[in-house]
């Protein structure tokens, strides 16, 4: 539960250049190819080694519905991810709650070979990388009412 509306939530969700602001590891966000209405976007997020160094992973809106959800892939083949992964999606659905809106966070990650047997680790890593994004968007989607209060009062 995030106590903002669910249209400021989506204007978040919905935005690749938002990333940075609640996405666990994301540097910054590049080579944005927007799509009207969302599905078929195209975009690079930069993310973070624990050295430093940033590795490079590009993705693809699968579906936008305005206000409700959206889905996106990794687009796994000839990246670094290929030895690990056959795929990744990831899916944000948004509905009204009681003073706010209720955020689910859905990550579906495919395994490609030896790699299936450390599921059970990938699952652990997953399950604490959707509560840093989902702690992220709150902190982002509390930003513009913190904002307008101070201003406001001053």
């Amino acid at each position: 539960m995030i106590a903002a509306d669910r249209r400021d939530v989506w204007q978040i969700v919905s935005d690749p250049y938002h990333l940075p602001r609640w996405w666990p590891l994301v540097m910054r966000v590049e080579d944005v190819y927007e799509r009207k209405r969302g599905s078929g976007t195209q975009w690079t997020k930069v993310l973070e080694t624990r050295s430093g160094k940033g590795v490079r992973a590009d993705f693809r809106c699968l579906y936008a519905r305005d206000n409700e959800a959206i889905s996106w892939e990794q687009e796994v083949v000839g990246s670094p991810f290929a030895k690990v992964l056959k795929s990744a999606v990831t899916t944000v659905e948004l509905s009204d709650a009681d003073h706010g809106t209720r955020v689910e966070l859905e990550v579906d990650q495919r395994l490609r070979g030896m790699s299936r047997l450390g599921g059970f680790m990938l699952k652990r890593a997953t399950r604490a990388q959707l509560e840093e994004a989902l702690d992220g968007l709150e902190h982002v989607a509390a930003e513009p009412k913190a904002e307008a209060e101070a201003d406001e009062s001053g």
